[in-house]
């Protein structure tokens, strides 16, 4: 006859199961744990990767580790080296290609052309072509009469829906009154991205993308993009650097996954964005894109700004971004009152515009750009300060929004009005009371 069990057995059994289960969950946790960590570690660093031409005997690498030993050594180290994408394929054409140079016994573009580009990154070349960075880029440098003579190429400006509706003569004119000695320096060292060449392509990849290295990390930091995208009249590197964005990218940033693959992008990745994190980068349900202007919803460099074709739609791109940190609330109250703010800015623009009329109507502003004193002022309260508060508006900068920005614009409005007045007066006619 089985004897019952004693309590203290039970008792035994029942705390020997417990702890059972409990070693399988903290090994089940420490296992998903690991699987997560492997997954969202850092990549192998760009500066630890492997040297894939180390052992090469590529002709090109052997005589250039000679030569130009620096180039060799970055593009040793990048991604495309290591996929065994070999000098030739980006360099070598044939001996009528548009731009050919003769090297060594064969033909090649020194500085590759997205045509180029295009045989394996097709999508990336497409959205670039089709965006800002694009011909729009350089027409806003030399004007639409730059390429009048070019059927192609002003078919192409006209086909972009981000092309600028209306090109500003007076930025165009400074362009053609400074000359090429300068230009080569300024204007061109960024307006460039948008360089057509003798293939038919347009634009410069590797402003973005630094040649030899094409380095990810590298692309994806803010740093790379105020290389233009900074002065003056488009301040967006100083803006992202005062705002909440930009501080937690320099006080945090070391630690962000830079090297992580493109379209995984999560807020364990980036904790805050930077310009790829919005413009560019997958992140959330926004998928990648190489068009710029894909998730704008103003044209904010234009003296009045005005919607984008398509804001809708953009501006929902955009908001899914933000939104992968902040609540739909906050990013729609974030939009209304932006948007006022913009239409704020306008309307001291509008009023600048009125104050010189007069003097347009008397016949008093000669029709040469920046002959008179009035003109810089009159160029630059909306071209320097407007454009200023505007971008500091939607990009959270309160310093550029008020002192680079709304304050300067109220000054330039005063001057504008004194200007005038003496203009009119040593005319012989009334001033504007």
């Amino acid at each position: 006859m089985n004897q019952p069990e004693s309590p203290s057995s039970v008792q035994s059994a029942r705390v020997l199961i417990i702890g059972l289960v409990a070693v399988i969950v903290v090994l089940g946790l420490a296992l998903i744990m690991q699987v997560i960590g492997q997954s969202r570690s850092p990549a192998v660093s760009e500066a630890d990767r492997p040297d894939a031409l180390a052992n090469s005997q590529n002709e090109c690498v052997v005589c250039h580790r000679r030569t130009t030993p620096g180039i060799v050594e970055q593009y040793g180290h990048s991604t495309m080296a290591g996929a065994e994408v070999a000098c030739q394929d980006c360099h070598e054409v044939a001996s009528d290609y548009p731009g050919a140079e003769e090297h060594e016994g064969t033909y090649v573009l020194a500085s590759p052309t997205p045509a180029m580009c295009e045989e394996c990154h097709t999508a990336e070349v497409a959205q670039y072509t089709a965006s800002r960075h694009g011909i729009p880029a350089y027409v806003a440098m030399i004007g639409v009469q730059g390429i009048q003579e070019d059927a192609n190429l002003l078919a192409m400006y006209q086909a972009i829906p981000e092309a600028e509706p209306n090109p500003n003569d007076a930025r165009n004119a400074l362009f053609a009154l400074e000359g090429p000695d300068v230009t080569e320096f300024a204007c061109e060292s960024c307006h460039n991205i948008g360089k057509p060449h003798e293939d038919g392509s347009v634009g410069e990849c590797q402003k973005c993308h630094l040649r030899h290295e094409f380095s990810m990390e590298q692309a994806r930091k803010p740093e790379t993009c105020n290389a233009c995208h900074i002065g003056p009249d488009h301040p967006q590197w100083e803006i992202y650097q005062e705002s909440p964005h930009g501080i937690a990218y320099q006080t945090g940033g070391d630690n962000w996954h830079w090297t992580a693959e493109a379209g995984t992008l999560t807020v364990n990745d980036f904790p805050a964005p930077t310009c790829a994190t919005c413009h560019i980068s997958g992140f959330g349900s926004s998928g990648t894109t190489h068009d710029v202007g894909d998730r704008l919803t103003w044209y904010l460099f234009s003296p009045i700004s005005e919607r984008r074709p398509g804001w809708q739609d953009n501006q929902v791109r955009m908001q899914n971004v933000c939104r992968e940190c902040h609540s739909k609330p906050f990013v729609e109250d974030f939009y209304t009152n932006a948007d006022a703010a913009t239409e704020a800015v306008n309307a001291w623009v509008v009023e600048s515009n009125e104050i010189v009329q007069p003097l347009k109507d008397a016949s008093l502003l000669t029709k040469e750009p920046f002959d008179q004193p009035i003109d810089f002022t009159y160029f630059e309260a909306w071209h320097h300060w407007g454009r200023t508060a505007k971008f500091g508006i939607w990009m959270q900068g309160a310093d550029y929004v008020q002192w680079h920005g709304a304050y300067e614009i109220l000054a330039d409005l005063a001057d504008l009005r004194e200007m005038r007045d003496a203009m009119l007066e040593k005319a012989g006619m009334e001033p504007i009371p």
